[in-house]
Formats: structure tokens, C-alpha cells, sequence
């Protein structure tokens, strides 16, 4: 059993992993067993049979999602009344419609297995090769690194020591990972979701409870901020909006530069929209992103709020054991919650960290194996690719175990491991604007998206290493000059201008030489008589979830229960 919590606790625990791999390996069984007559190929194992249905893959899209930054760093920027971080997930909801919609149309119809596949076909094989590459050194650096790191965190609480906890998170779900392939990732993910939402409501309810409600919860902040003499504001808990003056949430850059980040992220990178080529058709693929844009609502309720609370309970002395916000969601699950509900709570984390981990070693295998193993080797046989597969998740494992001595010195000696995680951020708008002009203009040619995929990674890159180098001291700007500008304006006003440039060198490079012809770019551009395929729950459910992010919006705006 487990140290550091009682024997119910670890009880809870150890059901829920073997409920994990007793789900993976049922449904790995039956995969194998219904394809025993055809054969088990690399769609099986890369895409789940690419017969799947919409509530998997939306829930598999959320479970995959939820990472450390959620767990920790949500329910910190609650108690430390920084909500607007919760745009994020609310945008994220509107950027899946545009998945639905707009982009699975021609991921379905092209029948690619990955994004960068698409970028061969649309523009060329120099396109293809940049994303792989790009995708899997990210993964290894920033996704797995950290989610492994939270996930040894988590087990800390259990007594486990730290680097017993690393294994485990890596062996556990390297191991259903290797033998299941993307089928097995899916259904785990799918009970996961229910786990980690089901523990983060209990952590709700406690606190809610314990404070009287939600009245004595506001009733709580009200007396916080008049205690404060000013410093202190109830308002900001409970408002997503922030003047175009904020240097960390502006609304021009949530609304404008975030929503740029967000199609990187949920509409043209593997991790995510794997999930969504797994579907069985073009309208089980749009209703998945559909339902995982209700679930990336919960972000706000189920990690902003509970920080909030988390707050509250400190101010009665209801919660002695936060000295840091980000502390709030650890300092609710050891000092507060009873005996069982801390074990499905810490359940629930382990359920968010695994999902995380174990879709993107499939996606990194997937890249490795489809975009390049594939690309020199295409005769190989269907059963020599899932092998090849299996190999590189082994080999992505290791990888991860010799990485995390590395990641966990940068985590604790400084801020160099934040600027590791900001490349994603300077690399996403070219990409996105790759796709999307992509999509729209079919003068667009390989010739202009590889300059602009490479002038926008320069000043992406370029951004980063000033950023560090005046962090440290090494350099300085002059406040007001361009350089100073550039370095230290916005990020989410960096994100737009950096779309902005990319745009325009993707369209001027693309001037000066031909572009394929609509035939070769077939299913792959919007052309005249292209039409979604669509039933009507589909329109219902796009209505329904914009006016869900609407209501969130006025509800948690200056005018709503912020005021």
C-alpha cells in the first residue's frame, strides 16, 4: 500500500489501474479478435480501425488534453484571481467547431493518418518533414517530460519517492500504450474522463460544502477584499476580461491571439487530431470535436472555481497548509477531503497525467512511423509498421526516463524549462497559417509555405532567445525602441503579429512560382461544390455550444456575478 495516504485511499488507487489495463487490454482483445480473419494493420493500430464513434473520440479529445497546466496551474490562477487564464479552455470550445466544420471535411475525405501527411499533399514532402520533426522534438521536451514530472508529483503525495513514481507513470502507460495501440488509448481515455471529472466535482462539493455554499463562498471573498484595504478585489475571481493595458491577459490577445494558438493546437497538431481521424465517418468526426468543445467547458468549474474555493477556505483558516496558489488543488486534496473521496480524487489526476502520456506516445510513434519509417521504406507490410510502431513507443519511453534528470534540474534551478515550453507558442502561427490559407486559396504553393514556415520559426526563435538573454541580464533593451518592442510586448499580441507576417510571406512567395492544379489538390482545398456532410444534431449541437460560451462569457464579464 501506499504511505502516505490510509489503505482505502491506495485501495481506490490500485482499482483504478487495474480498471486502465483491464479496459485496454478487453478492448485491444476484441480489436484483435474481429480482425483475425483480415489481419491487424497499421489503421487498426495508429487510428483504432478508423471506426469509431463520436462520444470516444470527445472524450478521448478532453482526457488527452488535461495536463499539469490544468491540475496545477488552473486551480493556482483561481486562488490567485487570475480567471481570464480560463479563456484558454473556453476559446478552445469555439476552435473545435472550426474542427468540425471546417477541417475535418478534408482530414476524412484525404484519409491521411497524420497532419504533416496532409502538408506533403497540399504543399509538399520539405513541408511534411518540418512538422514531423517539429512535432515529435516537442513532444519528447515539453508533453511527456512534463506530464512524467507532474505524474511523480502525484505519486510524492502517495509516499512513493520520486523517481519510483516516474517509472511507474512510464511503464504503466507505456506498456497498454505499446500493446493496445491508438483503440486501447481511446477507451482508457474515455473511463479516465469520467474519473477526473468525477474527483474534481467531489473537490467542489467539500469545499462548497465546508464554506457554506456557494452564497458563503462569495460571502467569504466580500469580506477578503474589505479586509484588504483595496489590494484585494472580488471582481477579479470571477471575470474573464481584462483592458487591452493588462500585460498578461489583454481581451485583444485572448480574443485574438489565443484563438491563433488554439488552431495550432486543436485543429493541425497530431497530438489532438488523431482522435478525430479514428472516427468511423465524416459526421462521427465533426459531433466528436462537437462534444469535446462542451467538455473544455468544465476547465472554469471543475479546476478555476475549486481554486477560488481553495482561497475562501484559507481566508476562514479552513485550509492551513497553501502557502503558494498554485498550491490550491494539493492543499485541498491532503488537508481537506475524507478518506476514499482523496483516493478517487488522486485517481482522477493520475487519470488526466496517463491520458495525456499515453496519446502522445501514440501520436509520436504515428509520426515516426507513417512520416518517415513509411516514406523510405513503402513496401513494408502492414504487420512490419505496427511493429515498427510499438519500437519507437520503446524506444520514445526510454527516451522520457533518460530525459527527466535533464527537465527536472531546469524545473527546479530557474526559468529556463518556461522558455522550453514557449517554443510550441512561437512556432504555432506559421503552422496555422500554413493550414488554414491552405484551405481557402489553391494559388497557394509549396513554394510560399515553406518561406513562411521559415521566417515565422526565425522570429519565433528569434523571440525566445532575446527573451531569455534580457530575462537574465545578459542583454538590454531601450524601453520604447523596437527591439524592446519585440521582446517584451504581449505574447498573445506577438501570436497575432507573428500570423500576420507569416501570412503575408506565405502569400508573396506563393506569387512567383505555379501552384498544383485543383485536381491534385482534390479534397485537400475548398473549391466550388464542396459541402459538408452533416445531419441535423450537428447544427444543433454547434448552436447549442456557442451559446454556451456566450452565457459563460456575459456570466463571468464585469456585468455578471463579477460585479
Amino acid at each position: 500500500m501506499f504511505s502516505g495516504i490510509d489503505s482505502l485511499d491506495s485501495t481506490i488507487i490500485l482499482l483504478y489501474f487495474a480498471l486502465v489495463f483491464a479496459v485496454a487490454f478487453w478492448v485491444t482483445y476484441r480489436e484483435r479478435q474481429e480482425k483475425s480473419q483480415v489481419g491487424y494493420g497499421s489503421a487498426d493500430f495508429f487510428l483504432g480501425g478508423r471506426n469509431l464513434g463520436w462520444f470516444v473520440i470527445g472524450a478521448s479529445l478532453f482526457a488527452s488534453n488535461i495536463g499539469s497546466e490544468h491540475l496545477v496551474g488552473l486551480a493556482g490562477s483561481g486562488a490567485r484571481g487570475d480567471m481570464p487564464t480560463a479563456q484558454f479552455e473556453v476559446l478552445a470550445s469555439l476552435i473545435l467547431i472550426l474542427l468540425g466544420w471546417l477541417f475535418v471535411p478534408f482530414y476524412i475525405r484525404s484519409g491521411i493518418f497524420t497532419l504533416p501527411e496532409f502538408l506533403e499533399r497540399r504543399y509538399s514532402g520539405a513541408a511534411r518533414s518540418y512538422l514531423s520533426i517539429l512535432s515529435i522534438f516537442s513532444y519528447v521536451l515539453t508533453k511527456i517530460s512534463i506530464t512524467i514530472f507532474a505524474g511523480a508529483l502525484v505519486f510524492e503525495v502517495l509516499g512513493v519517492p520520486f523517481w519510483t513514481g516516474a517509472l511507474i507513470v512510464v511503464v504503466a502507460t507505456g506498456v497498454y500504450t505499446i500493446f493496445g495501440g491508438l483503440r486501447a488509448v481511446l477507451f482508457t481515455d474515455m473511463i479516465q474522463m469520467f474519473v477526473l471529472v468525477g474527483g474534481a466535482v467531489a473537490v467542489t462539493f467539500y469545499g462548497l460544502q465546508a464554506l457554506g455554499g456557494w452564497g458563503g463562498m462569495v460571502a467569504t471573498l466580500d469580506e477578503a477584499a474589505a479586509a484588504s484595504g483595496g489590494t484585494i478585489s472580488k471582481g477579479s475571481f470571477f471575470n474573464l476580461w481584462r483592458p487591452v493595458s493588462d500585460p498578461d491577459f489583454p481581451w485583444t490577445g485572448l480574443m485574438f491571439g489565443a484563438p491563433i494558438l488554439g488552431v495550432w493546437y486543436w485543429c493541425t497538431d497530431q497530438f489532438i487530431v488523431q482522435r478525430v481521424l479514428s472516427a468511423k465517418d465524416e459526421s462521427n468526426a465533426r459531433r466528436g470535436a462537437l462534444f469535446g468543445g462542451f467538455l473544455k467547458l468544465l476547465p472554469l468549474f471543475i479546476f478555476v472555481i475549486p481554486g477560488i474555493i481553495a482561497f475562501a477556505l484559507a481566508q476562514k483558516g479552513l485550509l492551513t497548509n497553501m502557502d503558494d496558489p498554485d498550491q490550491a488543488l494539493p492543499a485541498m486534496i491532503n488537508g481537506f477531503l475524507p478518506s476514499g473521496i482523496k483516493g478517487l480524487v488522486l485517481a482522477g489526476l493520475l487519470a488526466a497525467l496517463m491520458s495525456s502520456l499515453s496519446s502522445v506516445f501514440n501520436s509520436s510513434s504515428t509520426l515516426f512511423t507513417i512520416d518517415f519509417y513509411k516514406r523510405y521504406r513503402p513496401q513494408a507490410s502492414e504487420k512490419r509498421l505496427v511493429y515498427v510502431g510499438q519500437i519507437a513507443t520503446v524506444v520514445l519511453v526510454g527516451l522520457s526516463l533518460l530525459w527527466i534528470p535533464f527537465m527536472r534540474s531546469l524545473m527546479e534551478g530557474g526559468g529556463i524549462y518556461k522558455y522550453l515550453q514557449s517554443i510550441q507558442a512561437y512556432i504555432s502561427p506559421p503552422i496555422a497559417a500554413a493550414f488554414l490559407f491552405g484551405l481557402f486559396f489553391p494559388k497557394i504553393n509549396a513554394k510560399g509555405a515553406m518561406l513562411a514556415l521559415w521566417t515565422g520559426f526565425a522570429l519565433g526563435i528569434t523571440r525566445l532567445v532575446f527573451e531569455f538573454l534580457t530575462t537574465e541580464e545578459i542583454i538590454f533593451t531601450n524601453p520604447g525602441s523596437l527591439l524592446d518592442l519585440y521582446v517584451h510586448s504581449n505574447f498573445l499580441h506577438f501570436a497575432i503579429f507573428l500570423f500576420l507576417v507569416s501570412a503575408v510571406v506565405l502569400i508573396a512567395g506563393s506569387i512567383t512560382s505555379p501552384s498544383k492544379s485543383l485536381e491534385e489538390l482534390k479534397n485537400l482545398v475548398y473549391v466550388k461544390g464542396t459541402k459538408a456532410i452533416y445531419k441535423s444534431v450537428d447544427v444543433w449541437f454547434t448552436v447549442g455550444l456557442i451559446a454556451a460560451v456566450i452565457a459563460i462569457w456575459l456570466v463571468f464579464s464585469p456585468l455578471g456575478i463579477g460585479r
